[in-house]
């Protein structure tokens, strides 16, 4: 598997500095699975953070501290929602990569799939985000997504198949990020389904009108 296609330098870096939110965090960790290079990315990026954080002359704290952190965090335990298990896969070779799969609770064959129309489907992603959502996308192999741009970002990894579109050709492991600046109709190549993971912040520009009609009804 070759991968062409990968998160910009500034994503990567807020990613290893912890600062992503939870869905934009799954989308590159999701690749990160598939992408030796962009792991070595991150963690050169991480070890480069913990040096700096070491040169940091300590700063004199009260006796007290430690204690009040511990009780802060006994007292919110109530608040924290349980970790994600990780899933069990029986198959040696998942489509979905860890951290996705135990999101989902499964591989591809546990995703409950939603109609979209145009023969699309999707699956929600449950997370803690609110404002930015992630979900499955499947398009059929030949078949166009409609025509629009975007209203915010919006990151496409590939899990499966293959897409096309004017910037070039997407696949397993590749990862688009589209902004307001890309105006695009991307199809599923010929032979395999597409099977996407996308993160988006914003409803995308659909230019047809049939796909804005439904646009509330799909909510994407």
């Amino acid at each position: 598997m070759t991968i062409s296609h990968h998160p910009g330098e500034e994503l990567l870096l807020d990613y290893a500095a912890g600062s992503l939110a939870e869905t934009w965090s799954l989308a590159v960790a999701a690749h990160l699975a598939l992408c030796p290079s962009c792991r070595r990315t991150v963690n050169e990026l991480e070890s480069v953070g913990g040096h700096l954080v070491s040169d940091v002359a300590p700063e004199p704290v009260e006796g007290s501290l430690f204690e009040s952190i511990v009780a802060a965090t006994i007292a919110e335990d109530d608040d924290i929602a349980p970790a994600r298990g990780l899933a069990d896969s029986a198959d040696p070779n998942p489509i979905f990569p860890e951290p996705l799969r135990s999101y989902l609770g499964g591989d591809v064959n546990s995703v409950k799939w939603q109609r979209l129309g145009f023969g699309a489907y999707q699956c929600l992603v449950p997370t803690e985000d609110n404002g930015t959502t992630a979900r499955l996308l499947r398009i059929p192999a030949g078949r166009p997504v409609p025509s629009h741009s975007h209203g915010g970002l919006e990151l496409t990894l590939v899990l499966s198949g293959a897409f096309s579109d004017s910037t070039g050709t997407y696949r397993r492991g590749d990862l688009q990020e589209a902004d307001e600046s890309i105006d695009h109709q991307p199809y599923a190549t010929l032979g395999e389904d597409c099977i996407c993971l996308a993160v988006t912040d914003a409803p995308l520009r659909f230019k047809s009108l049939g796909a804005r009609m439904v646009q509330p009804l799909i909510g994407i």
